[in-house]
């Protein structure tokens, strides 16, 4: 994957998952590396990979809600590396719970981590980006993006804004002349621990969710997720499908406008592990 030689790349979520594939990747490219996540343990083993390869990188929790801290972490990631090419917002979570008895808080704390982490890490990263000459912002939306479904709306809510954010940014870069390519992700199943760290409302068997998400929906590996991440990157792409899943639902959307609620709703709503909690 050429591209990357040279580049400051910055990973949320690197402790897991795609966040962890796509420091590696980077990393066997030549990239220098600032990753963080909550999550200390797993952020502690991508690191010892990275070493292991020989790429330069920074490790730090952080906790993208906050957002003193993000704007501190991004000053700091700058003046270690001396400048920031690319930032990687992947840090995420799961909620799953129909709107009628979701919590207010459940809903805030997916849109503060999905949505409002997003926002920390572009805004923050965004001025160094731009005094680099060749930033990229990559902001990892997912398929419920570009659909919606039931029990899942926190999450859908969340991905549409950052779906929303990143192409408005996208534009706006162009307007003013930055050379800051933008690109939205829309993942599709990918064999992660998002489904099994998931919460869910009472009464509904997270258990049986994820379960259900790993047997049905998690076709794609994280490695083969990041390499066609990479890959869009390296060509400056707005958007990027990752999975077969995630072609054939966005061409489902577009083939049938808001007629596909009439075929989506029933068949997500009948997934195992999605009895309706006592109201």
């Amino acid at each position: 994957m050429d591209g990357f030689a040279g580049k400051v790349a910055v990973v949320t979520g690197a402790g897991s998952g795609i966040g962890q594939a796509l420091a590696l990747e980077l990393g066997r490219s030549g990239a220098s590396l600032a990753i963080s996540d909550v999550d200390t343990e797993g952020l502690a083993k991508t690191a010892e990979q990275l070493k292991a390869i020989g790429a330069p990188v920074k490790v730090d929790r952080l906790d993208v809600t906050e957002r003193e801290a993000v704007l501190a972490y991004a000053e700091a990631v700058n003046e270690h590396f001396g400048k920031v090419n690319q930032i990687y917002n992947n840090a995420g979570i799961g909620h799953t719970a129909d709107i009628e008895i979701c919590e207010f808080k459940d809903i805030d704390r997916v849109m503060d981590v999905d949505f409002g982490g997003v926002l920390n890490g572009t805004k923050a990263f965004l001025p160094y980006l731009i005094a680099s000459g060749d930033g990229h912002v990559i902001n990892i939306s997912s398929v419920f993006g570009l659909f919606s479904g039931p029990s899942q709306a926190p999450y859908c809510a969340a991905k549409f804004a950052v779906r929303g954010l990143t192409e408005a940014l996208r534009q706006e870069m162009q307007l003013a002349g930055h050379k800051v390519g933008v690109t939205t992700v829309h993942p599709g199943g990918i064999k992660t621990n998002i489904a099994r760290n998931a919460t869910a409302a009472e009464g509904l068997d997270a258990a049986e969710l994820a379960k259900m998400f790993d047997k049905r929906v998690a076709h794609t590996s994280p490695q083969a997720a990041a390499r066609i991440i990479l890959g869009a990157v390296r060509k400056n792409k707005a958007r990027v499908l990752v999975g077969p899943d995630a072609k054939f639902l966005d061409l489902v959307v577009r083939l049938t406008g808001s007629a596909y609620m009439r075929v989506f709703g029933p068949v997500i709503g009948a997934q195992p592990g999605l009895k309706k909690a006592k109201r």
